[in-house]
């Protein structure tokens, strides 16, 4: 089993980083058919809730990104009008 000295206990919430450096690790994994039989199910499936996770940050993320460029546009103020003529 390979080391994960620097990836967080399972029931950890791990950042997004890790999250995402943990699904590559089992892919990896899974690629080169490291992962025994008797934790294939338990490693996809914690594989399935590490992605779930990275969705729900980057879901997140996305709103809050809206939420402050919205401020923003919000407290520009308009651009003025050319001349008339």
């Amino acid at each position: 089993m390979p080391a994960k000295d620097k990836l967080p206990a399972k029931d950890a919430t791990p950042s997004f980083g890790e999250a995402l450096a943990e699904v590559e690790a089992i892919l990896a994994r899974l690629e080169k058919d490291e992962i025994d039989v008797d934790e294939l199910s338990g490693e996809v499936k914690r594989a399935v809730v590490l992605v779930d996770l990275c969705r729900e940050k980057l879901q997140r993320t996305e709103l809050e990104v809206q939420e402050f460029t919205a401020r923003l546009r919000e407290d520009r103020p308009a651009p003025a009008e050319g001349p008339a003529g």
